[in-house]
């Protein structure tokens, strides 16, 4: 299979033109989000979306979150990932299969529904996890491309795919939000580095590879600038597949926490990684043929009651 997104195979970096769509759907009338959301995802690669859920969806929400921190035990223990050299969670991988509501939670179609227009096919979650930065513990998450990732690590085609953040606790400028670099999604940035195998096993903790050379980095900052959007538990954040973020540590008090559901388009099914012989597991990339996101019958709140 031809490789059009090229990665971790030459000793200098190359920005690549995008191959894809953002956007595979044309706006109209009934689209789940308006004409100039839809506008503003396909030239900046991220969206903010409000007033999504109810105050006790909310609640439900953060009494679920509170639930996976206080018993990893309970959970399949590979999909809990502590902080490099700490006891205290950094992530919990696999939520939408671990958690009933978290489940419920990605079925949402008003999510889903957005995650089906903005990738113009049908879904699935192609990985989900509660990234968690406790006061004054949380460590960063440096600079990235998720689609880098997972194109050369997990054998996704396509630049099809995007995230969705929930945030599930007050994201501030000061308890290391998320940071994207707006329109950093149109190029593709190859990294240096040949992978090793098992990887993932201290990636998850600190990234040493996949990980942006600093003079393109600088470049697109200069050219592009740096947004951190903040905003109340509830707030939703889209960002393309392929857009670099980050995130500062966070030496404040107050934790910041958000549930991440990342939807792949059904025709964009992971195939053989394009680096590494042994695919990642599938708590971190699921190849499980699983059913199309459907409809749920119960409501979120009737799931956590």
């Amino acid at each position: 299979m031809t490789d059009l997104y090229p990665s971790r195979r030459h000793d200098v970096p190359e920005l690549i033109s995008r191959r894809d769509p953002v956007v595979h759907t044309t706006w109209h009338e009934s689209a789940p989000i308006s004409m100039a959301q839809t506008q503003k995802f396909e030239r900046d690669g991220y969206l903010e979306l409000n007033n999504l859920f109810t105050d006790d969806e909310v609640a439900a929400l953060q009494a679920e979150m509170t639930k996976l921190l206080a018993d990893p035990p309970a959970l399949e223990a590979e999909t809990v990932i502590t902080e490099p050299g700490e006891r205290e969670i950094r992530s919990i991988f696999m939520i939408h299969r671990q958690n009933e509501v978290m489940a419920r939670l990605a079925a949402d179609e008003r999510l889903a529904a957005v995650a089906r227009f903005l990738l113009g096919d049908d879904v699935y979650i192609h990985q989900s996890r509660l990234n968690y930065k406790p006061g004054f513990h949380g460590k960063d998450f440096y600079w990235h491309s998720d689609f880098e990732t997972w194109h050369v690590e997990d054998g996704m085609p396509r630049m099809r795919a995007l995230s969705m953040s929930i945030l599930l606790s007050p994201n501030t400028v000061h308890n290391g939000p998320l940071m994207l670099i707006p329109g950093s999604h149109k190029k593709y940035l190859s990294c240096i580095g040949e992978t090793p195998e098992n990887h993932y096993q201290m990636s998850l903790k600190r990234q040493e590879y996949g990980v942006p050379d600093r003079d393109s980095l600088a470049e697109m900052a200069v050219e592009h600038g740096i947004v951190a959007p903040v905003g109340d538990p509830g707030t939703v954040i889209i960002f393309d597949c392929n857009t670099m973020h980050g995130s500062n540590g966070n030496i404040t008090p107050f934790p910041r926490a958000n549930a991440f559901m990342v939807y792949n388009a059904a025709c964009n099914r992971l195939t053989a990684p394009y680096g590494p012989k042994t695919p990642r597991p599938e708590f971190i990339a699921a190849r499980e043929h699983t059913p199309a996101i459907e409809k749920p019958v119960l409501t979120l709140l009737e799931v956590a009651a």
